[in-house]
């Protein structure tokens, strides 16, 4: 059955002519203003059963265990801003009691982040108004996250996420320039940025693949970020199907991520400053999976490490078993309103016969407990692959690895992904191993 074809807007209708467009926050009207006529209209994006017959367990859950009901949002939003956030996110916690509430609160949140940032640029405070634009544009993004159709708000929240994050990069303690990279007849967007104190030489680099609600904007932090505090630079992409390429009609396809990793490798060797057998690839949650398959059909990708994974073939857990805003997200992701011709598209989903062509250097960081993939799949994933090969479990530990006494006391994931890629797009080389990173923090480790 083919895809039923969303109405969407492309490129172009985002970047519409100057006279039309929304300069600053305080110009425009809070979306979360709307009448209820406006707020009512017709949902155009897709529908599930389990998401009509179970609605009203979610916002029960929001109003039982709050914002992170289903994952810890506020904790990974947070995380690459720091700690000035912190008031942010407990307003986000505070005043989020259902899932109608999280657009406009984080709008809210947005706006003022961004005024602050216009006045204090205004006052020539370049620090202040840099802070403050790299924040307005990560709760813009948040605000994106529970719309699952290219409506007039979802383009409005990713313009004023886009628009803040290029006035962040034009403020930038380090080199910050966006890019655009020819995938499968169309153009993802991506950011690309230089380690701190780039001098000039050539540098390894990271391609940073985010999760299914998560965006490019949050991949590199404000302040001492993990890769570029080690010398590499990322390339932070949103790739077929997410945020930014999901608004611009390009939607989750195998065909395209094939594509992917081949054509941000060619992007990159047009860069004076990458060194061409440094390259490496980093993808969390769903990017895992995108990751696998792009790394699988690019050898020039020397290192692959993912952290939160996200690797049965078919994906029946995360979309037949968890929260049901998992599976209307990705549907959207993809391209499809119908949950039957979705759910054929959905069994070709999958590494198997991809997974082997692999035979880069690969680390895998799981939770031991992962409800969104059982982490069978990962096992059999790693088995599959032919280069060297390391797979860290974390005692306890549910789908985002964190918060549980193994990652308190153990290695940090985020830090052991990141020291492992510099050591090895270095040169070092690794046993193959299985890590068991016990509650106790001792790490036991066994040949694979």
């Amino acid at each position: 059955m083919p895809r039923t074809k969303r109405s969407l807007s492309k490129r172009a209708a985002l970047r519409a002519a100057p006279a039309k467009r929304v300069t600053t926050a305080a110009q425009a009207q809070p979306f979360s203003a709307l009448t209820p006529a406006a707020a009512l209209k017709p949902h155009a994006g897709p529908q599930t059963r389990r998401w009509i017959e179970q609605r009203w367990t979610i916002d029960n859950s929001i109003r039982s265990v709050g914002v992170d009901w289903d994952q810890p949002r506020s904790m990974y939003l947070s995380a690459p801003i720091g700690v000035e956030a912190n008031a942010d996110f407990a307003m986000v916690r505070e005043r989020i009691k259902k899932l109608a509430d999280a657009s406009p609160v984080f709008e809210t949140i947005a706006r003022r982040r961004e005024n602050k940032a216009a006045a204090a640029e205004k006052s020539g405070e370049t620090v202040t108004a840099r802070d403050n634009y790299f924040m307005a544009s990560i709760h813009w993004g948040a605000a994106q996250w529970p719309i699952d159709e290219n409506d007039a708000q979802n383009r409005f929240y990713n313009q004023r996420k886009r628009e803040c994050y290029t006035k962040y990069a034009s403020l930038a303690d380090h080199r910050v320039q966006e890019a655009w990279i020819a995938v499968h007849g169309q153009k993802i967007p991506a950011w690309f940025h230089l380690p701190y104190n780039y001098r000039g030489g050539r540098v390894p680099v990271v391609i940073a693949i985010p999760g299914m609600d998560s965006f490019k904007e949050s991949s590199v932090a404000l302040y001492g970020d993990r890769f570029l505090n080690r010398g590499m630079a990322v390339l932070a992409i949103d790739g077929p199907g997410q945020y930014e390429s999901a608004v611009l009609d390009i939607p989750v396809s195998m065909e395209a991520w094939m594509e992917t990793g081949r054509a941000c490798v060619e992007w990159l060797l047009r860069r004076r400053e990458i060194d061409a057998g440094r390259i490496g690839m980093s993808g969390t949650s769903f990017g895992t999976f995108f990751g696998t398959i792009a790394a699988a059909h690019e050898p020039r990708i020397r290192a692959l490490a993912q952290m939160s994974v996200c690797h049965e073939p078919g994906f029946h857990s995360i979309f037949e078993e968890a929260s049901p805003t998992f599976k209307m997200r990705f549907m959207y992701m993809s391209g499809y309103t119908d949950e039957e011709a979705f759910d054929e598209f959905r069994k070709t989903l999958t590494w198997e016969g991809h997974a082997e062509k692999i035979r880069a250097p690969f680390l895998c960081v799981a939770g031991e407990w992962d409800e969104l993939s059982p982490l069978a799949h990962t096992d059999n994933l790693m088995k599959a692959v032919r280069g060297r090969k390391r797979l860290v479990i974390y005692q306890e530990c549910r789908h985002s690895v964190g918060n549980a006494a193994s990652t308190n006391l153990g290695p940090f994931p985020p830090v052991l992904v990141a020291d492992w890629m510099a050591a090895t797009l270095n040169g070092k080389t690794f046993p193959n191993e299985r890590w068991y990173v016990q509650s106790n923090g001792v790490v036991l480790k066994m040949p694979f």
